[in-house]
């Protein structure tokens, strides 16, 4: 990816700045969810916040930087601070790709409803595709995607108990399959990229 910065720097600029912008919302909405069920830690640790360096994680943001494609650091909760710990950490996970959505369905409407020029609306289109793509890939419900949470909240005490214990032990190393190429693509982006592709068509 970095040979995009030579050739279309433009490009790379643009795809950058929309990605770090999707992740700094991700993130802020993980720490907002969980100050408002009850948890300071994250406004404690300054999480609270849509500064992106707040948000930056040192391996994600060379990843961002050598291939345009990267992630934030996670936002630490204590789950003991919450009301219904189960339940509200399945809501806090959920934060994340809700507002990644919510941001792409805002910037659409901005993008059909005022006369934009060709860079800023570019950068919208980008911010669009990426705000959905990072959404629906963290809705895959595998450690330590938000999904896995999201899941293990849904389910029954037992079930969810026995579902993370399995994540914890072999999640890592199953998302680690399912991103690798397999015959030219990966598992994983056979799996969602139908999903990516309906939200993105109806929304631009």
């Amino acid at each position: 990816m970095l040979s995009t910065l030579f050739s279309s720097p433009l490009i790379f600029l643009l795809y950058d700045i929309a990605l770090l912008a999707a992740i700094t919302v991700h993130e802020f909405a993980h720490a907002l969810a969980a100050d408002k069920l009850g948890d300071p830690t994250p406004r404690l640790q300054g999480r609270l916040t849509l500064n992106p360096l707040a948000h930056l994680d040192p391996l994600g943001t060379i990843a961002l930087l050598v291939m345009s494609f990267g992630w934030g650091k996670p936002v630490v909760f204590d789950p003991y601070n919450l009301r219904n710990p189960k339940r509200d950490t399945a809501i806090i996970s959920l934060a994340g790709p809700v507002s990644n959505l919510l941001l792409a369905g805002l910037l659409s409407f901005a993008l059909r409803a005022f006369a934009l020029g060709p860079i800023v609306s570019s950068l919208l289109v980008v911010l669009v595709h990426l705000n959905i793509a990072l959404a629906v890939f963290n809705l895959v419900p595998v450690y330590p995607l938000d999904g896995e949470k999201i899941l293990t909240g849904l389910l029954s005490p037992r079930l969810a108990v026995e579902y993370a214990n399995i994540m914890r032990q072999w999640g890592t190393i199953i998302l680690l399959f399912m991103i690798l190429p397999i015959g030219g693509t990966s598992p994983i982006s056979a799996l969602i990229s139908p999903i990516i592709s309906f939200i993105t068509n109806l929304l631009l």
